[in-house]
């Protein structure tokens, strides 16, 4: 049977026909427009990298090293004016050694801000000195100062005028070079009152102007300072073009106040974007294409993952998820037996020689303005009434010694003649009744003269299942002498507006250490304004006279007998109880080499003043990939 042909049918069908030809020819035309952006964005990325690596050259050596020169690995003897890259530039000589793969680490809490110095915690700061570059830098063996950002340097007789020779050919992550002007704004940044950062502004502030002449920076001091070469030459470098314009009035500071991802530096890593980061984001380093030091960083990227209990922080390591984990006690013993932990991990155990201390701190001031903890009587009490020995042997199972002090027991500034209080809850309630706390009624809790129980809240991190452990620990030792201590844990960012406004009754926390600390910021009474860093408010005219001698003191020999007295006279006020000083129980994933301890500092880990890190991934064992 015939079929007519519907002509208006025809029609559609080559309408239809000519629209789908068009969307596939689209299709392939767009692919071919992506795949040309795709090289396209490559070749900038390698003529960015081939520029930078000019400019590295040059700034070496005068001259760029010969494109054979490069293919035959040749490798120059550092100079003089780039030693601090000379451990990093030993380790690209292993026979293994190859660039890429990630590392990935973790956060307990989220880090509220990464916009420099907004954020008083020790994780936006870990962060911020990948991205940050300073002056100078220290070798974590010998102690010796290295050149960094500046090439040399000389000081004043009289300690109170340091110069540093900016180097040449430095640029910051956008390309932008840096020059002195960024040294001497950076102070101006650091110490201008609009800019919220009351902790880093009472710390340079001791610098009292930053003169420029060229390419030298020169830093002045009204008085001696013990630290004024590290405080000068540690100061983290802004960019001008880029933080300037918060300088420009009150609201525009305000602006950066407020803001919570601006970072932009001149260090081995950079944030994908400068601006954009927000807390709940990822927290995420990529490597800085137009660095310019001597060694180029060995990982593609750096990564933390925030973990907020320490449950899945493990569950997270045994499964590979992080590369590095600082083991709790509790569990330590348990993963050195685990054999696929041991087969995939290398472990470390140390007394660090720069690390810190675990504190309860008593806060004078409490928000009902009532607090027990302004008497020195009562702080003694509670430090009697802590089991320091019971937390270190039960909490942390041996792995910690008890601490007496802010000072590291292993240096010179400690007293050694300070005994260490013992656990005596005899004397301790003798000392509560002297300061007018007794059991009135006879309901087995301590009232004041008044009648008000003897209570308080400890604050500490939410989420940390060993600050969860000894605070229950606290709350019983507490308890039996008749004081009601209800443990608080709390979300960081809580936490930390909380210290920031000196509004709770205690918290648990730690204080960071070095060889030689200077604990101004932590005791002086200038320092209990809000968003200071004495956050139990303690005032002491006696102390601060002390304190201030001390760090001005430069002779070394007539300043240690200073800090004696100053330990002593914390000793005896107890403005917080010292808990201990933890050992560090690290395990790191054995595809990273080169991880070690260093007498003087540690594991060779980075941090402070960092420069490209000495670990790298060989490149059979790289895991991640760009």
């Amino acid at each position: 049977m015939s079929q007519k042909i519907d002509k208006r049918g025809l029609v559609l069908y080559f309408f239809l026909f000519a629209i789908l030809a068009s969307i596939w020819l689209a299709m392939v035309q767009l692919d071919r427009q992506w795949q040309f952006i795709a090289q396209t964005q490559e070749k900038l990325d390698n003529q960015t990298k081939d520029i930078a690596e000019i400019r590295r050259q040059i700034g070496r050596n005068g001259i760029a090293m010969s494109p054979a020169a490069q293919a035959s690995g040749e490798s120059a003897a550092v100079p003089d004016a780039w030693r601090g890259f000379s451990r990093a530039q030993a380790v690209t000589q292993n026979s293994d050694y190859a660039q890429g793969d990630w590392l990935v680490r973790s956060f307990p809490s989220q880090v509220p801000s990464l916009s420099p110095f907004l954020a008083g915690d020790t994780y936006s700061t870990e962060v911020r000195e990948w991205v940050f570059d300073s002056l100078i830098t220290q070798d974590p063996e010998s102690l010796e100062w290295l050149p960094l950002v500046a090439e040399s340097w000389n000081t004043s007789d009289d300690g109170r005028k340091i110069s540093f020779d900016v180097r040449q050919g430095v640029s910051f992550s956008d390309g932008v070079p840096l020059t002195a002007d960024d040294v001497q704004f950076s102070w101006q940044f650091l110490t201008d009152e609009r800019i919220a950062i009351p902790a880093a502004r009472g710390y340079y502030s001791r610098i009292t102007d930053v003169t420029i002449d060229g390419s030298r920076v020169t830093f002045h001091f009204e008085e001696p300072y013990f630290l004024s070469f590290l405080l000068a030459g540690s100061m983290p470098i802004f960019a001008k073009h880029f933080y300037g314009k918060y300088l420009e009035s009150v609201e525009a500071a305000e602006q950066y106040n407020n803001s919570t991802g601006l970072l932009l530096g001149s260090g081995p890593y950079r944030m994908a974007s400068p601006t954009d980061w927000k807390p709940g984001d990822l927290v995420e380093l990529v490597r800085n294409e137009r660095y310019w030091g001597w060694v180029t960083p060995s990982f593609d990227r750096r990564i933390w993952k925030t973990i907020s209990s320490d449950a899945a922080q493990l569950t997270e390591f045994k499964n590979g998820g992080v590369d590095v984990y600082a083991a709790q006690p509790l569990e330590y013993r348990d993963l050195l037996e685990n054999q696929s932990v041991a087969d995939r991990t290398d472990s470390y155990e140390y007394f660090s020689p720069v690390g810190g201390y675990i504190f309860i701190g008593w806060n004078n001031n409490s928000a009902d303005g009532d607090s027990p903890f302004r008497d020195r009587r009562v702080r003694e009490a509670m430090t009697y009434l802590t089991d320091r020995q019971r937390l270190v042997d039960e909490v942390l199972f041996g792995h910690a010694k008890i601490a007496n002090g802010p000072f590291n027991p292993f240096g010179p500034q400690a007293n050694p003649n300070l005994p260490t209080r013992p656990f005596d809850p005899e004397k301790a309630k003798a000392l509560l009744n002297q300061a007018g706390f007794s059991d009135r009624d006879g309901d087995g809790v301590l009232e004041s003269a008044e009648g008000k129980p003897f209570s308080f809240k400890l604050s500490y991190p939410a989420g940390s299942d060993s600050y969860k452990r000894f605070a229950l620990q606290l709350k019983d030792m507490y308890v039996r002498a008749g004081i009601l201590m209800e443990p608080e844990p709390t979300d960081w960012p809580v936490l930390m507006d909380r210290l920031d406004n000196k509004t709770f009754d205690a918290v648990t926390l730690g204080f960071s250490g070095d060889l030689e600390v200077d604990v101004f910021e932590l005791l002086h009474s200038s320092q209990s304004e809000p968003g200071g860093n004495n956050i139990v408010s303690y005032k002491n005219p006696e102390l601060d006279a002390l304190l201030v001698a001390a760090r001005t003191e430069m002779d070394i020999e007539k300043r240690m007998p200073l800090w004696h007295k100053i330990h002593e006279f914390v000793w005896k006020e107890q403005p917080y109880t010292y808990l201990y000083r933890n050992k560090s129980l690290i395990f790191i994933d054995k595809r990273i080499k080169n991880a070690k301890v260093e007498k003087a500092t540690g594991l060779n880990i980075g941090g402070r003043l960092a420069v490209p890190t000495e670990w790298y991934v060989p490149a059979v064992e790289q895991k991640y990939r760009k």
